[in-house]
């Protein structure tokens, strides 16, 4: 069983930088594939950035070159660093992992980036 808590979230205004944090508990191994997606009113959740086994994924266009994805497998965390913050990156942020085929998911934190 994985549990995943996420933090970091907050009131920021546009331009400037937040880092969420994503600590799991439970086993998860440097290969395990984690990610962080996010949900803003009215639409689908969609992927933010992904990281296996230390190396980067996807980052989704809107966000490359501003967010970047890392994790310290010491800490069973996964990190989100933001930066140059827009009002359109306001949503709830999800992390994820995937263990032997099952996604599992945090419960959320509010990013709210005011213009």
């Amino acid at each position: 069983q994985v549990q995943l808590v996420e933090s970091g979230g907050g009131l920021v205004q546009a331009g400037g930088s937040l880092r969420l944090s994503c600590a799991a508990s439970g086993t998860i191994f440097s290969h395990n594939a984690m990610g962080w997606y996010r949900q803003a009113p009215g639409k689908q959740r969609e992927l933010v950035a992904t990281i296996t086994s230390g190396v980067a994924g996807n980052y989704a266009d809107s966000v490359k070159g501003r967010f970047t994805i890392f994790r310290d497998n010491i800490k069973n965390t996964v990190y989100l660093q933001m930066n140059n913050l827009k009002p359109e990156d306001t949503a709830v942020y999800y992390c994820n992992a995937l263990l032997r085929g099952t996604i599992y998911w945090g419960q959320g934190t509010q990013v709210t980036v005011s213009s």
